[in-house]
């Protein structure tokens, strides 16, 4: 069985919005790879992701802001012999988000980033303090290609 490619937003959408987390993928000054799993937020094309102030990924982000976000969805494992090793796979729907990490100051903007994704979590309306605004770092990344794959549905 081979994997699908997605072509349509709705169907991407619909894999980012089941997802708890996304994996965001940035390079480190000497070229490496560096992934963390954080919590976001998505609307109209633009993931929304929040921090600490200061740290490694604030420092990496910073030098270089290319990014690459991965989602995936609805796993369940397959096989078509039970007694054969070989034959199973994992069903799987996942999203790759590429763009570049913009950091959000402004007082407002950020408070409507955070709303975002609380959004994704649930669907109560929050009101935060000044410093709990101020002391906290969001980002958004604005797509500037989207990847989607289905295997197995």
């Amino acid at each position: 069985m081979k994997s699908r490619i997605l072509t349509l937003e709705s169907e991407m959408e619909d894999i980012i919005r089941k997802c708890k987390y996304c994996s965001l993928a940035m390079t480190n000054t000497d070229g490496k790879p560096y992934v963390i799993h954080m919590n976001f937020g998505y609307r109209d094309g633009v993931v929304y992701l929040h921090s600490a102030p200061e740290g490694l990924k604030i420092d990496i982000l910073r030098q270089n802001p290319d990014v690459c976000i991965a989602f995936s969805a609805d796993h369940l494992l397959r096989w078509q012999n039970i007694d054969v090793a070989c034959s199973y796979s994992m069903k799987y729907r996942s999203v790759l988000i590429y763009g570049q990490a913009e950091f959000i100051e402004d007082f407002k903007q950020k408070e409507e980033a955070l709303n975002v994704i609380m959004g994704q979590y649930t669907d109560e309306d929050y009101h935060y303090s000044e410093p709990a605004i101020r002391n906290v770092c969001v980002f958004k990344v604005k797509a500037t290609k989207t990847d989607g794959r289905v295997y197995g549905y």
